[in-house]
């Protein structure tokens, strides 16, 4: 049986190549012994990883240009169906972005093992794309599977994009989203407040009548935009459930001691769901950057997208390697 060793290029322009090296049969090779990246000049080939060749236990999505930089998207929800993301405010013209949808995802199916041990899955993809150092953007929910990898895998990420974080788990700030000023005449707004206050599901289809129920209160505005966006993007109660299983329950305190690397946190002004204090104080415990928009709900990509697109990509054009 031939074996194939694989070396990540961690000096390729997008790090999505891989070096390929087959010795003989039950044989290691002594030249390319102890080598990381690449192997020993005429001993591998460069090959280049699409995702559509992996085999992982989990759906990944990818769009942009196959040359740029990597960016790996972790959807909130929890394991809400990613076309909500859409292309992220264009940021597919600046990122290879690859979309891992959650196991709990309707992409992925199955159910989610925990946020904590999902992190796993996270690694899984990037040692089959041949990254070394991953940045990660993850939305909601999706920004504690970010923070678990970190945590877990401490030197792997090497920056994160945190995008409305809920916060007062690990902070434990007080929320006050009752502090945000939305537009309380617009029936539809007063009624998803009544309803994230009061309604409590326990079956799938009052789970998801609850959803569409609370969407005009998570944006600043519900106008057609908002509502056409609302609509993206299947939830499940199971999955719901499943992803905050099997946490341990040291989690937020070794999330709060880890080394954690280059971070951002992104925020809106009218974030009903996250609060404001909770926010910018999750990003001083992390030691992150801040950017709060203003005029913007949960979805700042759809909200602000200019701004939010502004922000990112100068993030990511700090923290990433000039290209070679």
């Amino acid at each position: 049986m031939t074996s194939a060793i694989i070396f990540s290029d961690r000096g390729s322009r997008s790090g999505s190549y891989r070096y390929a090296h087959t010795p003989g049969e039950g044989s290691a090779c002594e030249t390319c012994a102890g080598r990381i990246s690449p192997p020993a000049p005429g001993h591998g080939r460069v090959e280049a990883v699409h995702v559509e060749e992996l085999d992982l236990p989990f759906a990944v999505t990818e769009s942009g240009d196959s040359d740029a930089e990597p960016l790996i998207v972790l959807p909130g929800g929890p394991c809400r169906g990613s076309e909500y993301l859409g292309d992220l405010a264009g940021l597919d013209r600046v990122r290879r972005l690859l979309v891992l949808h959650p196991r709990g995802t309707p992409q992925s199916g199955g159910l989610s093992r925990g946020w904590w041990a999902d992190a796993d899955d996270v690694i899984a993809l990037a040692d089959a794309m041949g990254l070394d150092g991953i940045d990660l953007l993850a939305h909601s929910a999706g920004t504690r599977l970010a923070l678990a990898v970190a945590t877990r895998y401490p030197g792997r990420v090497r920056s994160s994009a945190l995008v409305t974080p809920p916060a007062t788990w690990l902070t434990g700030t007080r929320h006050d989203g009752d502090s945000v000023v939305l537009d309380t005449a617009d029936p539809a707004v007063a009624e998803a407040l009544r309803s994230l206050k009061q309604d409590d599901p326990t079956t799938e289809d009052a789970f998801r009548e609850a959803f569409r129920r609370q969407a005009p209160a998570t944006y600043a505005h519900w106008t057609e935009i908002e509502q056409a966006h609302a609509s993206l993007g299947v939830v499940s109660l199971a999955s719901a459930l499943a992803w905050f299983t099997d946490i341990p329950a040291d989690a937020p305190a070794r999330i709060r001691a880890a080394p954690l690397r280059q971070t951002l946190v992104v925020g809106g002004s009218h974030d009903y769901l996250t609060g404001i204090r909770p926010v910018a104080d999750y990003a001083t415990t992390l030691g992150a950057r801040l950017s709060m928009i203003d005029g913007c709900g949960h979805y700042p990509w759809v909200e602000q997208p200019e701004i939010f697109l502004r922000i990112i990509a100068n993030w990511l054009s700090s923290v990433s390697p000039p290209r070679i």
